[in-house]
């Protein structure tokens, strides 16, 4: 007779992947339910759906020093172009501000790092096809606990009635990958384009690992009319717009992959953990099931790894007699990570607001604050500290 399933993770992106290899690694038999066998759902906010079209792929994720250390106890880390370092970074405001970020020159790690979807996913898949604890079912399991993984959009977290706060933007986010005249030189760029330009940011992430690097990313966060004119023009209107745009810091610009869009908003669940119908089973929310931040800040995947690593410390840490569905267990999960999830939340928030503001005096103010925080000396580097996960 198989032993009982000790836990059920429903969604099998990047979040529910990661947990499920924390919890085989501490000896827990984990059904994780793939609906789709052949595709794996995105549950970042910093990614784009998935493109079910059959175009190329170009979601890609900001992964901090913590997120790497984890992906890295499974041996998931991308190699060569797959993860590109973040060595630098460079923030300007809609009027002179500007702060620098740099990667500390002692440690030898990079700011963060540029992953790329597709390798990261077929990673994880070979991980959990291979852990002998962990089963994939075609639909949710009976177990102790429930850990709802799906994204966003989680069709469980509307099942059992939970309240999920959601605020929307009015902007869509357009990613895609362009190469570029001048080289990135591992520097993340990011630009702050006010209230008169409908509170636009433009992000360009630096991707590949030869030289000279002429390959970016491209995170464009538009008010929705002007996204939908952007996803219609040709490829060279549409770049020439992004060289505007982007202050033409690294020159002519080609596409060389789609475009992908989706909504922002900004969402928290109030409540992170509770009981099935049942009475005697437990769920749990992790990832963007819990909670969506804009991505200007790029820590939407961290947290959510930040999510499961600290539920699967938990359960690992637990007393011998309680069960991985123990409410004392989710209380203290629930207590650790709403708090966080509304720090960062709250910090992006403030910052798309605040440059989304009209008038001058808004202008100067942020534009000031910009560049004062660039010489807080401390402040400035425990930032840097917390955005690395150290």
């Amino acid at each position: 007779m198989a032993r009982p399933f000790d836990i059920c993770i429903r969604g099998a992106g990047v979040t529910g992947r990661v947990l499920a290899l924390l919890l085989a690694r501490e000896r827990l038999r984990v059904a994780l339910v793939v609906a789709n066998p052949d595709g794996a759902a995105s549950s970042s906010s910093q990614a784009a759906p998935a493109d079910a079209t059959g175009h190329s792929d170009v979601r890609a994720y900001a992964l901090n020093l913590a997120s790497k250390k984890i992906l890295d106890s499974f041996r998931c880390w991308p190699t060569g172009a797959g993860a590109t370092p973040v060595l630098a970074m460079h923030v300007r405001g809609d009027d002179g501000g500007e702060t620098r970020f740099a990667a500390p020159p002692a440690d030898g790690e990079a700011l963060a790092w540029i992953v790329d979807v597709p390798a990261l996913e077929a990673l994880l898949a070979q991980a959990t096809r291979f852990q002998p604890l962990i089963e994939t079912v075609p639909a949710p399991v009976t177990a102790a606990l429930t850990v709802v993984c799906e994204g966003r959009n989680s069709q469980t977290r509307e099942e059992l009635g939970i309240d999920f706060d959601v605020q929307a933007y009015g902007q869509i986010a357009i990613a895609t990958r362009v190469a570029c005249e001048a080289p990135h030189e591992y520097t993340a760029r990011q630009w702050f384009a006010g209230a008169a330009c409908g509170g636009e940011i433009v992000g360009l992430l630096p991707l590949g690992d030869s030289e000279p690097g002429n390959s970016v990313a491209v995170v464009w966060s538009v008010h929705q009319d002007r996204a939908a004119h952007l996803m219609q023009m040709p490829a060279p209107a549409f770049c020439e717009a992004l060289q505007a745009a982007s202050h033409q810091s690294l020159g002519g610009m080609s596409l060389v992959a789609d475009r992908a869009q989706w909504p922002l908003q900004l969402a928290q669940t109030r409540r992170w953990a509770g009981r099935m119908p049942d009475g005697q089973t437990a769920w749990a929310l992790a990832g963007d099931a819990a909670h969506t931040v804009h991505p200007l800040s790029g820590q939407g995947l961290n947290l959510g790894l930040a999510d499961v690593a600290e539920l699967a410390s938990l359960v690992a840490g637990r007393d011998y007699f309680r069960s991985p569905g123990d409410e004392k267990l989710l209380r203290q999960y629930e207590r650790a990570r709403k708090f966080e999830a509304a720090l960062l939340a709250g910090a992006t928030d403030g910052l798309q607001r605040l440059f989304a503001q009209p008038g001058k005096a808004w202008q100067g103010l942020r534009n000031m604050g910009l560049s004062a925080f660039d010489q807080s000396g401390r402040v400035k580097t425990w930032v840097a500290a917390r955005a690395m996960g150290c």
